[in-house]
């Protein structure tokens, strides 16, 4: 029983350590729209919310890419030797 407590918070000292933030820009709130569509639509919540977290992180994408092509001083695709 102790040698199972000691491998668990090792697991989750070293989640912790490696951890890194996620870019997950649109994709959580496409997931729920689309997870609530999916299930209110024909009982397919997870394919909803897969299909919603595609559109959402495109549509984030495609937004970005606007905004930086109406300021292109911080224009991140260019690059200097």
């Amino acid at each position: 029983m102790k040698s199972i407590v000691i491998a668990a918070g090792l697991l989750v000292g070293l989640a912790g350590i490696a951890a890194t933030p996620a870019d997950a820009a649109g994709c959580l709130k496409g997931a729920v729209v689309g997870g609530v569509a999916g299930h209110y639509v024909g009982h397919h919540g997870l394919l909803g919310a897969t299909a919603g977290c595609l559109i959402g992180r495109h549509e984030a994408n495609k937004h970005a890419r606007e905004q930086v092509q109406q300021n292109p001083r911080y224009d991140t695709t260019y690059r200097t030797r």
